[in-house]
């Protein structure tokens, strides 16, 4: 794939700026963070050296760069161009084109925003059970269907493009694309439809999540053939983290206790074991089920937004004291609830 002028320019700079020694301690700072060599309390990585700027990055609308893969990497490294003037920001880009990439895979419609909003797109639910029991006579869907294709030729135009610029080969992750979680899969599939069926048919449900896991199982086995993880540690957002998978579960805070147990925790556990553990991400409330959370096999952090919406002591509990790391958390919450016994117990990340 051909390479704009402005791509070019920005990977060139990136090749030119790119301090192996400042990286390498940046990421050692990660290692240390992630297991259990800090010494601190709350963690912020501190990169010890920062590149002069770029002048004149672009600007570049999203709903330009999901039909043009150029302008996709274009989008991406100008983050990565920023970061590396940055002090506590990690080197990474993504295949971005929104949370519906997986549900797009087994039919669902794309809504995308209006251009002025420059928002990422979605998808539209197909139905309720009568649809879901479709969906499942089919199986695993082509990964090649509705958003799929962009994201792997993305990727593939990633890898060509790294490939002449050793330093952003290196350095720049290209970390695994949004794919939420099996049960925001499910809400995206079916709409409020899904509440009501785990009442009315909790068997059609739980056939269609199992089916997503799988689904998201062969997406990720795809991505991770062509950028293999690393061992131990990996990026995502603005971090790094333990294992291989960030989850992300915000219809969960819909659910009772109970019903997390049912809907949730079979699921994400099965991807947690299958990529070697994980975060998981959720946003509002997630106090009321935080301890089955906490008790998943291979959760080794979560990132949450909103703690203004929980009770922060019942989280702590439930993470930082059992070893679990907050990572990304608000600081001035964490600056807030330093005191508390015990404090973070070197287990939290600030923005």
């Amino acid at each position: 794939m051909k390479l704009g002028e402005k791509t070019i320019e920005m990977l060139e700079y990136l090749e030119k700026n790119i301090n192996p020694e400042v990286e390498d301690d940046f990421i050692k700072q990660w290692e240390d963070f992630t297991f259990d060599k800090f010494s601190s309390d709350i963690f912020i990585p501190h990169r010890k050296e920062i590149a002069k700027p770029l002048d004149n990055l672009p600007s570049v609308n999203i709903n330009d760069a999901i039909e043009d893969y150029d302008l996709m990497l274009q989008s991406q490294l100008v983050g990565v161009c920023r970061n590396i003037n940055g002090r506590t920001n990690c080197l990474n880009v993504r295949a971005n084109y929104g949370t519906g990439i997986l549900s797009s895979v087994f039919g669902a419609p794309l809504f995308v925003m209006p251009r002025h909003t420059n928002t990422l797109p979605t998808t539209k639910p197909i139905g309720g059970l009568d649809e879901m029991e479709e969906i499942l006579d089919k199986g695993i869907p082509s990964l090649n269907n509705g958003l799929g294709q962009k994201v792997f030729d993305f990727g593939s135009m990633c890898l060509e493009a790294f490939e002449k610029y050793p330093k952003v080969k290196k350095y720049v992750n290209v970390y695994h694309p949004d794919l939420q979680g099996p049960l925001d899969i499910c809400e995206l599939l079916m709409g409020g439809e899904m509440f009501y069926s785990f009442y009315d048919d909790p068997d059609v449900v739980c056939s269609l999540l199992t089916l997503i896991t799988d689904t998201y199982t062969a997406f990720l086995d795809k991505w991770q053939a062509m950028f293999p993880p690393r061992k131990g540690m990996n990026t995502h957002w603005n971090l790094w983290h333990k294992g291989e998978i960030l989850i992300r579960n915000d219809s969960a805070m819909n659910l009772s206790p109970d019903m997390y147990k049912q809907f949730s925790v079979p699921y994400d556990s099965t991807l947690l074991k299958r990529f070697n553990g994980g975060v998981i991400h959720f946003c509002g409330k997630g106090d009321h089920y935080i301890e089955e959370l906490s008790e998943m096999e291979g959760v080794y952090g979560i990132n949450m937004s909103q703690p203004e919406y929980n009770d922060m002591e019942t989280i702590y509990r439930n993470t930082v004291d059992k070893g679990i790391k907050i990572l990304s958390f608000n600081p001035k919450q964490a600056e807030k609830d330093k005191t508390r016994k015990g404090a973070f117990r070197g287990n939290m990340h600030v923005e």
